[in-house]
């Protein structure tokens, strides 16, 4: 035999035979395997919603811990918290999207100028309403007191609940979270 015979067949791991180099060639490529799958679950978490990343979900957990509200929702989706302006007597309407880990304000919609709007602000005039749209504020948790007077309502893509009596009048936290089909 040449020697270039000889080195072709030689094991590449010095001292074992074919069966062990096939062992450890399919311990290599289960290895290989794992990496690739690791990788892909990794990047499919950090690139947004999806089968491997968890869905969007609004939460609502009462002050004292209690989750009150979990709603699936998307970037499309208008999160709207409606309440009765304490002095005015007329309806606010705060508008917010979700992005990956918080709400954004999008927009604040009011029918008179009372003690804590935007009376100074920029606003447009849509159906005898005005519009006000805040420089861009992203929140990882919005904080809300609720009241009798105000009665909160939250305004899920069309879908209404009764934050004010969900609470009891109390303080409410809203933040966007990622869970999987079986909540978490």
């Amino acid at each position: 035999m040449t020697r270039g015979a000889r080195d072709a067949h030689a094991s590449p791991l010095p001292g074992t035979s074919p069966r062990g180099r096939t062992a450890v060639a399919a311990a290599i490529g289960l290895l290989v395997t794992v990496a690739v799958v690791v990788s892909a679950v990794g990047v499919a978490g950090d690139a947004g919603v999806g089968a491997l990343g968890g869905d969007r979900t609004l939460v609502v957990t009462h002050e004292n811990g209690t989750e009150l509200i979990a709603t699936q929702v998307d970037a499309d989706t208008e999160i709207v918290i409606e309440y009765t302006h304490s002095v005015e007597k007329t309806t606010v309407r705060d508008v917010y999207v979700p992005t990956a880990d918080a709400l954004r304000m999008t927009r604040m919609e009011f029918s008179s100028f009372g003690a804590g709007l935007p009376s100074q602000a920029d606003v447009t005039e849509r159906d005898g309403r005005y519009v006000y749209y805040p420089p861009s504020s992203e929140y990882r948790t919005l904080h809300l007191k609720t009241g009798d007077v105000a009665g909160h309502d939250l305004i899920v893509g069309g879908e209404r609940y009764d934050i004010s009596g969900l609470s009891g009048g109390g303080a409410v936290e809203l933040t966007v979270d990622r869970r999987g089909p079986l909540g978490r």
